[in-house]
């Protein structure tokens, strides 16, 4: 089966499932895993080439609606008449589980989807039953837009996420997934720590400085305390099973004698045992 994918979380999904070598093109921002930089790139998620995509004659295109404007490229597959699938958008980590299984039918990789499938939840259980534990939960203020300020609401994965690791999203009393807040805000809720990871930008372009630089930066918690962290991207804000080394990564931040201690390059879903 020939797939392309034009959605980084797809691509990951697909790489879960043993399915990379079958893959003969992707989006620009697909990066992981590393085998995959060296396919055709097909233009960002929210332009593709369907030339492109079109003359690689795939089997299936695997799309998404994760982002808004992602529509357009739905409607040239339609056009064109590519097979395409798409994938749901989760909001939730339990729904980010279950597109391992929804893939996993469209690919003639059930039994791997399932077997993965459960190992998840394991995983996910066993945070939840860690975080009984932490006595003082943290306040997180997750920062994933700068100008204007966007903050993750109760219906996103990173309130959830900051739940399993031991804390609490000061924004989490806001019903919407995407906050649109301000500085002064921000300040009033005055988080312990802070996590910033703007979507599409790499933890190495962030620059710690454009958040110290905001007024009275300095009278908060988490500044006071040092606990500004620039956070990987793509372990946060993408709905694929990466997410569970974001929630690794932070829960050994922020309750290290509690969860267990996140190793680089290690991964909790295809690790042994």
């Amino acid at each position: 089966m020939k797939l392309i994918s034009i959605c980084p979380s797809n691509t990951e999904i697909v790489a879960y499932l043993g399915l990379t070598s079958t893959l003969i093109g992707v989006d620009n921002y697909s990066d992981w895993p590393e085998d995959v930089q060296s396919l055709p790139k097909l233009g960002p998620d929210l332009n593709i080439d369907m030339d492109k995509v079109e003359k690689l004659k795939p089997d299936l295109v695997l799309a998404s609606l994760s982002v808004p404007g992602m529509e357009r490229n739905i409607e040239e597959l339609k056009q064109r008449n590519i097979p395409y699938l798409i994938v749901p958008n989760p909001k939730t980590l339990t729904e980010v589980g279950e597109c391992l299984l929804f893939v996993g039918k469209a690919t003639n990789t059930e039994e791997k989807a399932k077997r993965l499938h459960e190992k998840y939840t394991l995983i996910l259980e066993n945070y939840r039953l860690l975080a009984k534990q932490v006595q003082k939960p943290k306040t997180l203020y997750w920062e994933w837009w700068a100008k204007p300020i966007f903050t993750p609401g109760a219906t996103n994965w990173l309130t959830e996420i900051s739940e399993l690791a031991g804390g609490v999203n000061v924004f989490q009393d806001k019903a919407q997934a995407s906050v649109q807040t301000d500085w002064e805000e921000v300040k009033k809720r005055n988080p312990d720590v802070m996590c910033i990871v703007w979507v599409g930008v790499q933890k190495e372009k962030v620059n710690p400085k454009v958040i110290l630089k905001r007024a009275e930066s300095e009278q908060m918690n988490a500044i006071q305390n040092n606990h500004l962290y620039i956070l990987e991207e793509p372990l946060f804000c993408r709905p694929s099973p990466r997410l569970l080394l974001g929630l690794n990564k932070i829960a050994s931040i922020l309750h290290p004698t509690i969860f267990p201690p996140y190793i680089e390059n290690s991964d909790l879903l295809l690790d042994e045992g």
